[in-house]
């Protein structure tokens, strides 16, 4: 089933259902995203109504079972999806990607009975997650966090510690908390669903960053957080194995995401080329710039085909994460050279905030560091391919 998109390019997709959810979606990112993206990232507002929108149409629980209220679709179709929105403000389809990150914890880890209590609201209630992994002296070192969970008498467990870098921090209606519930490592850490709301539990001032200003970042305490165990996400120590697994689905919406930021940068640098006029004619019309656009084209056409194939591998319930560490690692580096070489067509008028790309620039560089940096994902690719390194 293929279904075309705008520059003519020819989607395959599995089902008559997918094909009008991608047309759904990218008349939401037409009307209600992309008229408001400049201004609103501008002035550093995040569009809380949109992402109310986007869960009213179903679009926060795609990949997730209906029984639950998600939309029962391949991970194939849920990353076109995440495609579409960010190449309208890369805040929408980031937030809806760390969303589903959110939720990976409890819809594959948690009880019948934990689903049926929380994963209705969380996919189609209008919540929003927040995934809390990194800590200020544990980013790419992940199994080093110190944030720590104790079990009292009455079964409870308090929470102490700081996240850091946590995307939808301190608007989050839920969290899903990694915690140390044992011994130091990978073994001893346990998954958590925290309500947003919990006493003892602030956020920090927002990161002042240089883009993706709309997307609030921030460290989250945890001073003294108390949870029932009824919200512990699987076993003791399986925490670190869980946030593994999410982040190798979560890395294939980072990458699906710079291959819509970095097909936006392309649709503007052809627009302005068409339209930029030096020496008589369009600017075009040069070979060397020609050049330049067909090789972003490139980029963005292959980033798909990789992120994709890797979708694809999960659907078929294969192993995945080798493929995605590939997809997130070329996208996003991709997306970086494409929105570079975007400016570099504009000239001047690409360096200043009058048109997007600019912005685009600064957004794709945090593509290359957040949900494991390139620099890790590298040493994912090469662990597959030769093993752990020697000690």
């Amino acid at each position: 089933m293929a279904d075309s998109t705008a520059d003519g390019v020819e989607r395959r997709l599995p089902t008559d259902e997918a094909r009008e959810l991608l047309s759904l979606v990218r008349d939401i990112a037409r009307r209600e995203i992309a008229p408001h993206a400049a201004e609103e990232e501008a002035a550093g507002r995040f569009p809380r109504e949109l992402f109310a929108l986007l869960s009213r149409s179903g679009l926060l629980g795609l990949p997730y079972a209906p029984e639950y209220g998600g939309g029962g679709q391949p991970y194939e179709v849920y990353l076109q999806v995440l495609e579409e929105l960010a190449s309208a403000r890369l805040t929408v389809g980031l937030g809806a990607s760390v969303h589903t990150l959110s939720c990976h914890a409890l819809a594959g880890f948690g009880t019948d009975e934990q689903r049926a209590a929380h994963l209705p609201a969380m996919l189609g209630g209008g919540l929003l997650g927040a995934y809390c992994l990194s800590e200020p002296s544990a980013g790419s070192d992940a199994a080093a966090l110190r944030t720590r969970a104790v079990r009292e008498a009455d079964g409870d467990w308090v929470i102490d510690g700081t996240k850091a870098w946590i995307t939808h921090g301190g608007i989050a209606d839920f969290c899903t908390v990694m915690a140390r519930t044992g011994g130091p490592g990978a073994r001893g850490i346990t998954a958590f669903l925290v309500p947003g709301d919990a006493p003892g539990l602030s956020a920090a001032p927002p990161e002042r960053k240089m883009g993706m200003k709309g997307s609030p970042t921030a460290q989250l305490h945890f001073d003294g957080v108390r949870v029932a165990d009824d919200r512990r996400l699987g076993t003791e120590g399986q925490g670190f194995a869980i946030a593994l697994d999410a982040l190798d689905s979560g890395r294939l919406g980072i990458a699906a995401c710079a291959v819509g930021l970095a097909r936006a940068a392309l649709d503007e640098a052809v627009s302005y080329a068409r339209e930029r006029r030096q020496f008589g004619r369009p600017i075009a019309d040069f070979q060397g710039l020609r050049f330049l656009l067909a090789d972003m084209a490139t980029q963005v056409e292959a980033g798909r085909a990789l992120y994709l194939e890797a979708a694809r591998l999960r659907d078929e319930g294969r192993a995945f994460g080798r493929c995605a560490a590939m997809a997130k690692l070329f996208c996003t580096d991709a997306a970086m050279r494409v929105t570079t070489d975007a400016v570099q067509v504009l000239g001047g008028y690409g360096y200043t905030a009058d048109f997007p790309v600019e912005r685009y620039l600064r957004e794709a560089k945090m593509l290359q560091i957040v949900e494991g940096t390139n620099q890790i994902q590298r040493v994912v690719i090469a662990r597959h391919l030769v093993g752990p390194e020697s000690r």
